[in-house]
């Protein structure tokens, strides 16, 4: 299906979709209070389905990102001496009425955004899940006590949130990364400020209003969306009372944001760019490692950090599974994410399909075949279609860029030494995949291979319970997982007199 065949939406589900746009938060969230930016100034969401305009939202300027600083320092030690169970309850009546709102965030994620309306549902379950888990995980948050080897002092080691926060999230996930960053902090007892992508805001801005409604205190959390990012976060990075940043994005971006954060010593949370292989071996069961490349290639129209975006492949079996993919690829229905029975909703702006082409044209000037797709699809909206390549050179950018798009290359492999040398091959290591029955190569490549994660048999493997991030230039830290509080919390030691003296 190209863009130009979309269906004219009935009156009632416009009406629906209206209704939504028009009780969705479009100001800046300061000190609990709604409000439009300092000087007026705004910025445009579009549907990238469409490219219409959706909503005009005030953009922050720099001395509203000092306001929002300010709440934040205020309210850091009245929330920090919140009792944990409150700040658990906050989490977990946010999760229930994330739920009970599950259709309205789906549906503003798929306008924003585009992708299919299932999918957003997918993320509304996934961004959820992170506020259940640390409101369960919020109390377990242990400190330990005990005597030192000598004997001549009792250790009280206690864990405190680390203070004010800055979050920077992404447009490709604009719940779930959300979710990811924000629950850690208000279980930990961290105040913050959340700085949603300008092309996705309209999403994190219902969410905060469901994390007010939860009843988190005024100035705990504070939004401030803008089409000028520098001039929020280079602000409040400089700001000596911020103690931390959080940042999912371009592994530029993250250098440059480290760059700041090492002027205040601030902790920082990078999850950056991905170049994930996804290895296919001789013995793999090719249904489940098929089944696989499409769920991590396809995903979010291949718009995520995790995709699969080299396609490793034994060569005794690198024909048939080329076939497979390319069947199941050929397939795919384009359109309106908001359409019944559409696969793969449109890319996020003009530029991102002017990158699938470039890709496409240095691949196949370099010698690569086009299996199927390798086009933008004609008419309205930013679409491109899912692409095969095969016998891709060495040197093409598709295999040496982050891709962030549904074009999957496809390149083969000797033996397990030549795998893992591909899979190495990059400055990246957040996500990687493997398919083989032999669970001790699997195991074996899991310790050979230089990616934060590893999905042996499977092609999705996030989870709130599970750490999330990268080695090497995709980032630093850990979200979700027992992990994911540890790191809005700094580790302090008080040494006590031994009640017994010195034995």
């Amino acid at each position: 299906m190209n863009s130009s065949d979309q269906t004219p939406l009935t009156q009632g589900v416009q009406d629906r979709i209206d209704a939504l746009l028009a009780a969705t938060p479009k100001g800046l969230l300061i000190d609990g209070v709604w409000g439009e930016s300092s000087d007026g100034s705004t910025f445009e969401v579009e549907n990238p389905a469409t490219q219409e305009v959706i909503a005009t939202m005030s953009s922050a300027t720099e001395e509203d990102a000092r306001a929002a600083m300010d709440a934040a320092a205020a309210a850091q030690e009245p929330w920090a001496r919140t009792p944990v169970r409150e700040r658990a309850e906050i989490l977990r009546r946010a999760f229930d009425l994330v739920q009970e709102r599950a259709e309205e965030l789906a549906l503003l994620m798929t306008l924003e955004m585009g992708k299919p309306l299932a999918q957003s549902r997918g993320e509304v379950a996934y961004g959820g899940e992170f506020l259940r888990w640390f409101s369960e995980e919020a109390v377990r948050d242990y400190g330990r006590y005990a005597q030192t080897p000598e004997g001549s002092l009792r250790m009280l080691v206690t864990r405190k949130p680390v203070g004010p926060c800055l979050l920077i999230t992404p447009w490709n996930f604009p719940l779930a990364m959300a979710t990811r960053k924000v629950a850690p902090a208000v279980a930990a007892g961290c105040t913050m400020v959340l700085k949603p992508a300008a092309l996705t805001p309209l999403t994190a801005q219902y969410f905060a209003q469901i994390m007010l409604d939860a009843g988190l205190p005024d100035g705990v959390l504070n939004v401030v969306s803008t089409n000028n990012a520098s001039a929020i976060s280079e602000p409040i990075m400089r700001d000596p009372r911020l103690r931390k940043v959080s940042f999912t994005g371009s592994t530029p971006v993250g250098k440059h944001l480290m760059k700041l954060a090492a002027e205040n010593v601030l902790r920082t949370s990078m999850e950056l760019g991905g170049n994930g292989p996804l290895i296919v071996f001789e013995d793999a069961d090719l249904d489940k490692a098929v089944a696989g490349a499409m769920a991590a290639k396809m995903r979010n129209m291949g718009e995520a950090c995790t995709a699969a975006n080299r396609l490793l492949v034994h060569e005794s079996v690198a024909d048939e599974f080329v076939a497979r993919l390319a069947e199941k690829m050929s397939v795919l229905t384009l359109g309106s994410g908001l359409e019944d029975g559409v696969d793969v909703g449109p890319l996020i702006d003009a530029r991102a399909c002017e990158s699938m082409e470039s890709l496409v044209a240095d691949a196949v000037g370099g010698g690569a075949q086009v299996v199927t797709g390798g086009r933008r699809a004609e008419g309205a909206g930013y679409f491109f279609e899912p692409t095969v390549l095969r016998d891709v050179a060495s040197d093409a950018r598709v295999l040496r860029e982050e891709i962030f798009g549904p074009v999957a290359p496809v390149i083969t492999f000797r033996d397990e030494a030549e795998a893992v040398a591909l899979a190495n091959s990059t400055e990246y290591g957040l996500a990687s995949y493997v398919f083989t029955e032999n669970i001790s190569r699997g195991l074996r490549i899991g310790d050979r291979v230089e990616f934060g994660l590893m999905g042996l048999n499977v092609g999705v493997i996030s989870n709130a319970a599970a750490p999330f991030g990268g080695v090497k230039q995709s980032g630093l830290g850990r979200e979700g997982g027992a992990e994911g509080i540890a790191e809005y919390t700094s580790t302090q030691y008080i040494g006590v007199e031994n009640p017994w003296g010195t034995l």
